[in-house]
Parts: C-alpha cells; structure tokens; sequence
C-alpha cells in the first residue's frame, strides 16, 4: 500500500470514530505524547487532553471528512496535509499532522494543527 493511502486510511479512521462519538478511539488515534493546536480550543498535550476535546467537538456531530492535499516521509515518521469538513458548525478547513508508525497500531498522529477556513 502506497503512503497515502495509508494516512488517508488513518484519516478516515478519524473521521468514522469522530462521527460515531467515540472520543477514547478518537485519542487512541493519537501518539501517547501526541500534541493537538486549533482554533478552536487551546492546545491539548497527551490523550486525555485530545480525549477531552473531541468529548466536546463530537457532541452532535453528522459528518466528517478528510481528503489529503500533500504528504510526505521517511521510515516511521510521514506528514500529511489534508483538507478537512464536518459539516455546518465547524465548516472546513486543513489539519497539517505528523504521524509515527507503530509496530501495534499503524499510523498513530504526533502533533496535529487545524485550521479553519470558515470565518
């Protein structure tokens, strides 16, 4: 499988467990140490904190979707910029994350940064 379809893969985890509301799977989607900047809330460090977050922003979510613009790697670390929607509230915007390969779990998310394009 090519890299991109293997962080698009991750991706679309994402957007499957954020529209089902499972926030422990969504922070399962993360490094232990991972890191996550948005607009909308203040930065959150490790996956209680991630966790914590999605509680909020899955909270009567409908839909979300990833589609990755550019990407690139080496060995176990990649980076992915993808465009983002999810729906009315939040509108889209672009996600610039680093992943980390895992031997257990494949692609798991380092540092995150959204960024919205709805004003």
């Amino acid at each position: 499988m090519k890299l991109q379809d293997e962080l698009q893969a991750a991706l679309d985890e994402m957007a499957r467990v954020y529209v089902e509301g499972d926030v422990v799977a969504c922070a399962a989607l993360f490094t232990a140490n991972a890191t996550l900047h948005s607009p909308y809330a203040p930065p959150a460090r490790g996956r209680a904190e991630i966790e914590a977050r999605h509680r909020v922003w899955t909270e009567g979510a409908t839909a979300k979707r990833f589609e990755i613009l550019d990407h690139g790697g080496s060995g176990d670390v990649a980076w992915a910029l993808a465009r983002f929607s999810e729906g009315e509230v939040t509108g889209e915007g672009t996600t610039l994350a680093v992943f980390e390969r895992s031997v257990d779990a494949g692609w798991l998310i380092r540092a995150c940064s959204l960024n919205s394009l709805t004003e």
